[in-house]
């Protein structure tokens, strides 16, 4: 009810419950997104909390908030204070390890020569520069080039029982490129992976992150098996080239999350097409479209294309990685969206299994 003319703060907040949330299909007070109302000389100001910092609708959440406000008598200006909350989906059954790590990302191929380290370590750097937390895990053990492409070569130090990770480009990294000599090849059976990799989750101090991207190893061996069954609550993004070899390898990966329980969270078709530098001229080298008509036909997320490009290569071969050292160009804008897509399934993946909020 209004008190002299002037609306209550329930009114205000009653009156953005016509702002529905598009991907999570609820409106924004019912979801807890709207904070803090308050109305003071005409103003009407709030927190706008986001259920991750890089929420592709964020734009979108604040224009309709606006809209609803000012619709409401005596309101003649608004101030939105828009932040993020990102949700905890780590199952209890984890408790014993990553227990602040909010949300675990699975980077997966089907093959090799996909380019899915690069997308993970491109993909991490992108949620970061987002406002979130973010860890890599580097379990590709047989192939840990996450080191390389990330331009690290720290020395591992130790804080009581726990492995301190290296940091670059704000984020925390682990792999097991800090503890064998680069010519040195793993020559390891499933059971010692298993035991490194469970060391990675358990061993190592994590910190408080909102997600940990862990690049696994392609295929569907022991290792990309131990890690799905040892987290619960984790979600898969498959890495795919355009061709028809690379998509069967791609739809096996999901076959096997998908049998593990595992959420697809989407699939990022890479090296889609390839873009002359000097002329522009795109040239589709691998056919293309053909990871967005798998995911049509699989009833999964189509994420995002990402071309051929001689600065991403550059980048993963000199430690620099385009979204870190161009992040205004337009192939980090590509891997922005990329990110912002996977941020928005993650949300709605855990709005069925939200432990903590």
């Amino acid at each position: 009810m209004a008190v002299n003319g002037s609306p209550q703060t329930d009114d205000l907040v009653n009156a953005l419950r016509v702002v529905q949330d598009p991907d999570l299909h609820k409106d924004i007070v019912t979801l807890n997104m709207v904070r803090e109302m308050t109305f003071e000389k005409g103003t009407a100001a709030f927190q706008l909390v986001l259920t991750t910092p890089a929420c592709p609708m964020k734009e979108h959440l604040e224009n309709e908030c606006r809209k609803a406000l000012l619709g409401v008598p005596g309101v003649e200006a608004v101030e939105i204070d828009t932040r993020a909350e990102v949700a905890k989906r780590m199952s209890p059954e984890s408790a014993d390890f990553l227990t602040d790590v909010k949300n675990v990302l699975f980077v997966a191929s089907g093959k090799g020569g996909v380019g899915k380290s690069t997308t993970a370590v491109n993909l991490a750097i992108a949620l970061a520069q987002s406002g979130a937390e973010v860890g890599l895990l580097d379990a590709d053990v047989y192939g840990p080039n996450v080191p390389q492409m990330m331009g690290s070569q720290a020395q591992l130090r130790g804080a009581g029982n726990k492995v301190i990770p290296a940091e670059a480009y704000g984020i925390t990294l682990m792999s097991a490129g800090f503890v064998i000599k680069p010519e040195q090849a793993m020559i390891w059976r499933g059971p010692i992976v298993h035991r490194l990799l469970t060391q990675f989750l358990g061993d190592v101090h994590w910190g408080e992150r909102d997600y940990l991207v862990v690049d696994l190893p392609p295929g569907t061996g022991d290792a990309p098996l131990s890690l799905a069954q040892s987290i619960p609550g984790a979600g898969a993004v498959i890495v795919c080239t355009p061709q028809d070899v690379a998509l069967s390898d791609a739809r096996k990966a999901i076959g096997m999350f998908q049998q593990l329980r595992v959420p697809i969270l989407g699939i990022v078709e890479n090296m889609s097409y390839f873009l002359c530098p000097h002329c522009d001229e795109r040239t589709e080298i691998f056919s293309h479209g053909g990871a967005r008509q798998a995911a049509e036909a699989m009833g999964v997320p189509f994420l995002g294309e990402v071309p051929l490009n001689v600065a991403i290569r550059e980048g993963g071969d000199s430690g620099k990685p385009i979204t870190a050292t161009e992040p205004d160009s337009s192939l980090a804008a590509i891997y922005r969206e990329v990110a912002g897509s996977v941020a928005q399934q993650i949300s709605i993946v855990g709005q069925e299994s939200v432990v903590i909020n």
